[in-house]
Order: structure tokens, then C-alpha cells, then sequence
């Protein structure tokens, strides 16, 4: 399974962006998926997570003005981010639980996209 991610940006203050990841690969199931963010010198933290039912938790910070949404597929994830500050930037990984079927049996593992960089400008 592969997680890919869309491009990130240089957005300025107040501004809004959306990041897209998808999976991809055979046979499997995805649970929940997630959003991750990086900033310089700081640990990486969950910004908002979704379930496969559409059940949604966001970090303190960005409640209010992340949202996270599942495709019809549900292998996609979306993140629309509105009235970005400059405190968002940092490099953001999407992330799921998944559960693949093989023909020895099924196992659940966490899976990683790339990460994209975001940044705001003040």
C-alpha cells in the first residue's frame, strides 16, 4: 500500500489550502487516515484524524478552521485548511490504518505518505 500525497504551498496569512492523499495497492481495506504536521524544531504532531465512518478529531489549534473528509472511495483523505497562520507551517504527513488481504490471511499496519511542505507567510 502507498500512500501519495498532493503538493503543498506557499499560502500567505488568512489564506486557505487543501491537500489530498490517497492510497493505493491491492486488496485492502483502509480505517482510519490522518493528518500529521512537522514544524521546524518541534516534534511531530496529529492535526486531525477521520475515521472510515467520518468520525473527525483536530488538534486544539486548528478546530474551527481544519477540516478533514473522506473520498467516496474512502482511500482518500482531505484536508481543507482556511485562515492559515503562520504557526501552520511545517511539513505534513498523511497517514491510515490499513488492513490488507492476502492469501496467507489479513494484517493491519500504519502507512506513511511523503511529506508536503506548507507554508504561511505573515
Amino acid at each position: 500500500v502507498q500512500l501519495q500525497a498532493s503538493v503543498g504551498g506557499l499560502v500567505q496569512a488568512g489564506g486557505s489550502l487543501t491537500l489530498s492523499c490517497t492510497a493505493s495497492g491491492t486488496s485492502f481495506y483502509v480505517n482510519g487516515m490522518g493528518w500529521y504536521r512537522q514544524a521546524p524544531g518541534k516534534r511531530r504532531e496529529l492535526v486531525a484524524a477521520i475515521t472510515d465512518g467520518g468520525a473527525t478529531a483536530y488538534l486544539n489549534s486548528v478546530k474551527g478552521r481544519f477540516t478533514a473528509s473522506r473520498g467516496n472511495a474512502k482511500n482518500t483523505v482531505h484536508l481543507q485548511m482556511n485562515s492559515l497562520k503562520p504557526e501552520d507551517t511545517g511539513v505534513y504527513y498523511c497517514s491510515a490504518n490499513v488492513v490488507v488481504s492476502t492469501s496467507e490471511g489479513s494484517y493491519e499496519d500504519d502507512y506513511w505518505g511523503q511529506g508536503t511542505l506548507v507554508t504561511v507567510s505573515s
